[in-house]
C-alpha cells in the first residue's frame, strides 16, 4: 500500500505549486477565462479587489473594483453603470479579440471595453494592478501602453495616479460623474471637468449648470483653493503642454489610503482612511465655504467669507442694480463707475490676494513677463484683467481675460491680480494715450463729480418725461395689428418723434434712402444733435417687416454690445412703424468684400479684427446677453462696418430666443440666406447656435478669401467654397484660399489659424461644430486645433460615396450649391 502513495517531498510540491497557481490566478485573466458571480480576482498587493457586487440595498448586479484591505466595502471603480444584471448569472471575461466583456446567463452582452486594437492571437491579459488600475493588454506590449485601462474610464473617485484632465492627441477625457443614488451607480446629476476653454481650470457642474471653480493653477496649487503644499501625504501636479492637459495627485507613502470622490448629491470631496476609526474621513472639502458657489457676487463681484453680507464690488465699481443689492441678490454684479476709455488711456488697479476670476475666455502665454503682460492688456481695449500664470520664483508667464471678471473672492494667497479701470478711477496716475503720443495726467476732483452727478440727474429726468409722452402717443396710436408689440420691450427704449424723424431724414428724400429690404425702407438721417441715424422705416403692405419689427424690439432692446448695431430708439405715429439705429459709415462688409476696388481697402489686420469682432458678437448673443439668441442670418451683408472699420451684427428680423439649454428648434418655414445656412436648416428645418457657428465659418473663408460661396468656381472642378477649402486643407495648401490682396500685409500664422478655424465651423455635423466660445479662444490662442471633418454641401466624390443621403437631401445640397 505504501508503493501507492508518491514520497513525501513530491507530495507536499505538488500541493505548494497547486497553491501558488491558484494565487497567480487570482490577479490576472487569460483570454478566454471567466470570472463569475461570486468569484473575485486580487491586485498583487491584495489592495484591490474585483468582482460582482450590490450597491446599498438593490439586488442588482455589477461589476466593480473596491478596497481589500479595509473593512468598509468601497466601491471606487463600476463597469456596467447603465446596465445592472437582475440576477447572478453574469460572468466577466477577455475576449480574443483583445476586450473585456459582461455577459449575462442569456448569452448576452451587456457591457463591453470598446478596445479599438485588435490583438487576435496575442494572448490577450487582463490584470487588476496595486494602483486599483484594471489593465488589458497583450503579449507584445507592456503594461505601459495597455490596450484598454479602467484609469481611462473613471466613475466617481478618483485614485492617485489617475490623469483627470484631456488627451489633446486622443481627443479622451477623464472625468467624474457622481453615482445617481447611494443605491444605484448609474451616471447621476454631477460631474467634475478639467475645462480646457481659455487657461483650463477644474469645473463642478449640475447637468449643464457651473456649480464651482477651482481656479486656474498657479505653480503651487489652484488659485480658488488653499495651498497644500508640502505635506507628508500626497503630491499634485497640473500638466499642460500641446499633447495632454491633466491634473493629478500621488502618495508619497503606500501607508495612507487617499481618493477624491464626488459624491452622489455633487459634494467634491478629498477622503482619508483612519484606521483607528475604521472610517472615511474628509480630509479636504472642494467647495471650501460659502463663496465656493459659482459666481456668486456676479460679474466684477468680489466673495469674501470673512463679510457679512460676503458680496462686495472691486474699488472703482458699483453695484449694477442697486436695489437688487439691498435685498441680497448679487446675481447681476458690478460695473465699472466709469466706463472703459482705451482711447483716452485706462489704467490697472492691483486687487491682492484673490482667487483668480473664470479663465475660459482667457489667453495665455508661458514665457513672457509680468511686464510684458501689461503691456500686451494695455495694447487690447477687450482686454480687462492680466496676472501671472506662474507664482513661483517672483512669478512668470501671463494670463489676460477678455470679458467680465466672475467668481473672484479673497483669499489668503500671493496672487495678485490687475483690473482694467478707467483713468479716471484711479486717483493719481499717468497713463499713455496710444492714439496722440501724449503722456496725460489725472487729478480728479470733487467739482467734477458734483458736475457729472448733475449732469446725469438732468439726462434721467429727461428721459422719464420723453417715456412718459412717448407712452400716451404710442397707446393712442397702435392700430389693431401693432397691438402685440410688448410693451415692456419698448418701455427701454427712447421714443422719437415723427416729426423729428422727418426733419432729420429731410422728409424721407430719395438721395437719403440707403437700402431696402422686406420690411421697408433704410434712410440716413441727421438729429438736431449732430448724431447720424439710420432708420429702419415699416413698409404699409409688408408683413414680413411688421415680423421683423418685433423681433428686433424684442431682441434688441436687451441687447448691448460693442459688435452689435445699437438701437437708439423708435417711432410710432398712427400706421408709421420705424426704428433708429446708430450709422454706420462704412456700411455693410459685402459692399467691401466682393468689391474689386473697395476689397483692397480691407487688409489683413483689418479683415483678422473683423473675423475676431463677428465671433465675441455671436458668443455675446449666444451666451451672456440678457436675452439668448440664435440670429438665423448670418451674411456679409449683415455685418456692417463703422467709421473704424469695427464690425457690427445687425437685422434680427429672424433671430429667434431660447433659454438655457433649449438651444435648437425646428421650423417649417425656412428663412436665411442659400449659401449660409446650415445642412440641418436647409433640408430638415432644424436650427439652434451650431447653426449660427456654420454661417459663421461661411464668413471667415468669404473674408479670407474675398470670395462669396454661392458664386464661387474653380476650372479644375466644381466645389464651393467650402469645398474648395476643404481639398486645399487636405493637400496642406491652406494659404492658397487666401486673397490675392493680402499677399502683402498677411499674417501667414494667423490666416493658416483663420481657414482652419472656418473649416471646424463649418463641418456637417452639428455635434462637430465649436461653439463659439471655444471659437473665440481659438482665434486669439496658439494651441494645436483638432482636424477639421468633412464639411457640409461638399459636392464632389464625398457625397456620391455616402449612402446614407436621401434623395430629397441630394436635391437640397444640388439647390443649396447651385445658388
Amino acid at each position: 500500500m505504501e508503493d501507492d502513495h508518491p514520497p513525501m517531498p513530491l507530495y507536499f510540491f505538488t500541493i505548494v505549486f497547486l497553491l501558488l497557481s491558484d494565487s497567480a490566478a487570482l490577479h490576472i485573466i487569460s483570454a478566454n477565462q471567466t470570472i463569475k458571480d461570486g468569484e473575485t480576482i486580487v491586485s498583487d498587493g491584495d489592495m484591490f479587489e474585483l468582482g460582482f457586487f450590490s450597491p446599498g440595498r438593490s439586488k442588482n448586479r455589477y461589476v466593480g473594483i473596491w478596497y481589500k484591505k479595509i473593512s468598509v466595502q468601497t466601491v471606487v471603480w463600476v463597469a456596467n453603470r447603465a446596465t445592472p444584471i437582475s440576477d447572478t448569472s453574469g460572468v466577466l471575461k477577455v475576449s480574443s479579440d483583445g476586450n473585456l466583456l459582461i455577459i449575462t446567463g442569456e448569452n448576452t452582452v451587456i457591457w463591453s471595453s470598446n478596445s479599438t486594437v485588435s490583438v487576435i492571437n496575442r494572448n490577450p491579459v487582463a490584470q487588476l494592478l496595486d494602483t486599483g488600475n484594471l489593465v488589458l493588454w497583450d503579449e507584445r506590449g507592456t503594461k505601459e501602453n495597455p490596450i484598454w485601462q479602467s484609469f481611462d474610464h473613471p466613475s466617481d473617485n478618483l485614485l492617485p495616479g489617475i490623469k483627470f484632465g484631456k488627451d489633446l492627441v486622443t481627443g479622451r477625457e477623464r472625468y467624474l460623474t457622481s453615482w445617481k443614488s447611494p443605491d444605484d451607480p448609474a451616471i447621476g446629476l454631477y460631474s467634475d471637468r478639467v475645462d480646457t476653454n481659455g487657461y483650463p481650470q477644474i469645473i463642478g457642474w449640475r447637468d449643464q449648470v457651473m456649480l464651482s471653480r477651482l481656479g486656474p493653477w498657479n505653480g503651487q496649487g489652484f488659485s480658488g483653493f488653499p495651498v497644500d503644499m508640502p505635506n507628508p501625504f500626497y503630491t499634485i501636479e497640473f500638466v499642460i503642454n500641446e499633447k495632454e492637459i491633466y491634473h493629478k495627485f500621488e502618495l508619497i507613502t503606500g501607508r495612507v489610503l487617499q481618493r477624491m470622490h464626488l459624491t452622489w448629491d455633487g459634494k467634491s470631496l478629498h477622503m482619508h482612511w483612519l484606521e483607528r476609526t475604521q472610517e472615511w474621513e474628509v480630509y479636504q472639502d472642494m467647495a471650501v465655504d460659502g463663496c465656493g458657489r459659482y459666481a456668486l457676487c456676479g460679474p466684477y463681484g468680489v466673495c469674501s467669507n470673512l463679510k457679512h453680507p460676503p458680496c462686495s464690488c472691486m474699488e472703482g465699481f458699483e453695484p449694477r442694480f442697486q436695489k437688487q443689492w439691498e435685498v441680497s441678490d448679487w446675481s447681476s454684479g458690478c460695473r465699472p463707475k466709469q466706463p472703459f476709455n482705451c482711447g483716452t488711456g485706462d489704467g490697472f488697479r492691483k486687487l491682492p490676494g484673490v482667487k483668480l476670476p473664470d479663465t475660459r475666455t482667457s489667453w495665455y502665454n508661458v514665457n513672457m513677463t509680468l511686464g510684458e503682460c501689461e503691456m500686451a492688456c494695455r495694447r487690447n481695449c477687450v482686454c480687462t484683467a492680466y496676472t501671472n500664470l506662474d507664482i513661483r520664483k517672483g512669478g512668470s508667464g501671463c494670463l489676460l481675460w477678455f470679458d467680465d471678471l466672475m467668481d473672484i473672492r479673497e483669499y489668503e494667497t500671493s496672487q495678485d491680480l490687475y483690473v482694467r479701470l478707467a483713468g479716471s478711477e484711479l486717483k493719481d496716475y499717468m497713463v499713455y494715450n496710444r492714439r496722440q503720443g501724449v503722456l496725460i495726467i489725472v487729478l480728479p476732483t470733487s467739482l467734477a463729480l458734483l458736475i457729472l452727478s448733475v449732469l446725469a440727474y438732468a439726462l434721467r429726468m429727461r428721459k422719464k418725461i420723453s417715456l412718459k409722452k412717448g407712452q400716451g402717443n404710442r397707446e393712442s396710436s397702435l392700430g389693431k395689428k401693432n397691438t402685440s408689440v410688448p410693451m415692456e420691450d419698448l418701455d427701454e427704449l427712447p421714443v422719437f418723434s415723427l416729426d423729428k424723424i422727418a426733419a432729420a431724414t429731410d422728409n424721407f428724400s430719395v438721395s437719403n434712402k440707403i437700402g431696402e429690404g422686406g420690411f421697408g425702407p433704410v434712410y440716413k438721417g441727421l438729429l438736431e444733435d449732430d448724431r447720424e441715424i439710420a432708420v429702419k422705416r415699416l413698409s404699409e403692405t409688408s408683413q414680413q417687416g411688421f415680423d421683423e419689427f418685433k423681433n428686433e424690439v424684442i431682441c434688441i432692446a436687451k441687447l448691448q454690445h460693442r459688435n452689435l448695431v445699437k438701437l437708439l430708439g423708435y417711432c410710432i405715429h398712427g400706421k408709421e412703424m420705424m426704428l433708429i439705429y446708430e450709422y454706420m459709415a462704412n456700411k455693410s462688409l459685402d459692399s467691401f468684400l466682393f468689391d474689386e476696388e473697395r476689397s483692397s481697402m480691407l487688409d489683413w489686420p483689418r479683415r483678422f479684427h473683423i473675423i475676431n469682432g463677428m465671433a465675441r458678437g455671436i458668443l455675446y448673443l449666444h451666451q451672456d446677453s440678457r436675452l439668448q439668441i440664435i440670429h438665423r442670418d448670418l451674411k456679409a451683408a449683415n455685418i456692417l462696418l463703422d467709421g473704424d472699420m469695427n464690425p457690427k451684427i445687425s437685422d434680427f428680423g429672424l433671430a429667434r430666443k431660447f433659454v438655457g439649454n433649449d438651444a435648437s428648434d425646428k421650423t417649417k418655414k425656412v428663412v436665411g440666406t442659400y449659401g449660409y445656412i446650415s445642412p440641418e436648416y436647409a433640408v430638415h428645418g432644424r436650427f439652434s447656435i451650431k447653426s449660427d457657428v456654420f454661417s459663421f465659418g461661411v464668413l471667415v473663408l468669404e473674408i479670407v478669401s474675398g470670395m462669396k460661396n454661392r458664386e464661387f468656381s474653380h476650372e479644375d472642378h466644381r466645389d464651393n467654397l467650402l469645398g474648395h477649402a476643404w481639398r486645399l486643407y487636405r493637400e496642406d495648401k491652406l494659404i492658397e484660399l487666401m486673397s490675392e490682396s493680402l499677399r502683402n500685409s498677411c499674417v501667414v500664422l494667423e490666416v493658416v489659424r483663420a481657414i482652419h478655424v472656418g473649416l471646424l465651423c463649418v463641418q456637417h455635423h452639428a455635434e462637430d461644430r465649436p461653439t463659439m466660445l471655444s471659437v473665440v479662444l481659438m482665434l486669439v490662442s496658439e494651441s494645436a486645433l483638432p482636424p477639421p471633418k468633412q464639411p457640409a454641401f461638399f459636392t464632389e466624390e464625398s457625397f456620391r460615396v455616402r449612402g446614407s443621403v436621401s434623395s430629397q437631401d441630394e436635391y437640397m445640397i444640388t439647390l443649396l450649391c447651385a445658388r
